[in-house]
């Protein structure tokens, strides 16, 4: 088992699509025909912005768990978002990696107008990982990777989200940004370790304290209504099919990111296929009860891996990121919450 399993099997994948047809029948909500010719909205996403907050992140180097580049990255990043206008906490803990490392981690929550109390997280995670077990070079397996669309490019366009709707005044929604720690530990594939849960530490134990988490000052938890994972989205090349867990938990939010997509121009990055049910921080979410969905690359005829050319090898840096899909995503996700 690795990272972000693919499951393809055609009866899951029967399943999946049955499930969110039955959904449409029973509610899920039906695009009218005067949103489909929506224009998109005023506010610009950055991509240059985006990826200078990328590149400086990668400028700390690899930032796997328990090394210096990893706790520089997260003050960086806390800093970043407070410079933003964000109220911000960090939840810490010491989780048990795959091998019996104590891997000390720290989820960061940035947080948008905290005093609203029905919110939305939008999410990624933030550490790199220590192996580059899927290189076609074997005996580079065991060199820590710079992450730059792995873990980087996720965190980059949730900056500049970040900056864009802090700085809004008529923007009013609650928006709680979270970084994951602990994601990319998992088990590496030259250890015969198949322990899916392995992965995404930071946010299962997100996921078991999310009924108790207060935002800001607020008395009471916060009431989520959804959640939107950046995985790996400044590839080049990369298309953002429909994932299927996302589509089975989530179908009315992804319908909306979807068409939110279309109507910022960008449905050519977003379309309208399958993509693979995918092991990722969304399944944790989903599990807790909190409707989730991944916006991950797929590759069908990629060789080396079906989440892109440079997934899990040394070849994730800034030359094989492209500002064009980060614009498409960061576009996307301004027109979605401008208009959802």
């Amino acid at each position: 088992m690795t990272k972000k399993t693919m499951i393809r099997p055609l009866l899951l994948l029967c399943i999946l699509m049955m499930a969110g047809l039955l959904y449409a029948c029973k509610g899920g909500k039906k695009v009218a025909a005067d949103d489909e010719e929506m224009q998109a909205v005023e506010q610009v996403f950055d991509a240059d912005s985006a990826l200078f907050y990328c590149s400086t992140q990668c400028d700390f180097g690899p930032r796997a768990m328990n090394t210096d580049g990893h706790e520089r990255c997260k003050e960086w990043i806390i800093a970043k978002f407070r410079e933003m206008g964000c109220v911000v906490q960090t939840q810490t803990a010491d989780l048990k990696g795959w091998d019996g490392t104590m891997l000390h981690s720290t989820n960061i929550i940035a947080s948008v107008n905290p005093d609203v109390r029905q919110r939305l997280i939008i999410c990624a995670h933030w550490d790199s990982r220590p192996w580059a077990d899927n290189d076609p070079d074997s005996t580079k397996w065991r060199t820590p990777i710079i992450a730059a669309n792995d873990a980087a490019s996720g965190v980059a366009v949730m900056l500049e989200l970040a900056r864009v709707i802090a700085s809004d005044s008529s923007f009013v929604d609650g928006v709680d940004f979270v970084c994951f720690d602990a994601e990319d530990y998992g088990s590496p594939q030259w250890s015969n370790n198949s322990d899916e849960d392995s992965w995404a530490l930071g946010a299962q134990y997100f996921a078991k304290h999310l009924s108790t988490l207060k935002v800001g000052q607020a008395s009471e938890p916060a009431t989520w209504t959804g959640a939107i994972l950046l995985d790996m989205v400044g590839g080049q090349g990369a298309r953002f099919c429909q994932e299927g867990f996302s589509r089975h938990y989530a179908a009315s939010l992804m319908d909306d990111v979807w068409q939110a997509a279309k109507q910022a121009g960008y449905s050519s990055f977003f379309p309208l296929e399958n993509g693979g049910t995918i092991t990722d921080d969304h399944k944790p979410l989903n599990e807790a009860g909190l409707p989730a969905i991944d916006i991950i690359p797929y590759y069908p005829d990629c060789e080396q891996s079906a989440f892109g050319p440079t997934w899990h090898t040394v070849n994730d840096d800034m030359q094989h990121i492209d500002k064009n899909t980060l614009k498409a995503v960061g576009q996307t996700l301004i027109q979605y919450l401008y208009t959802r």
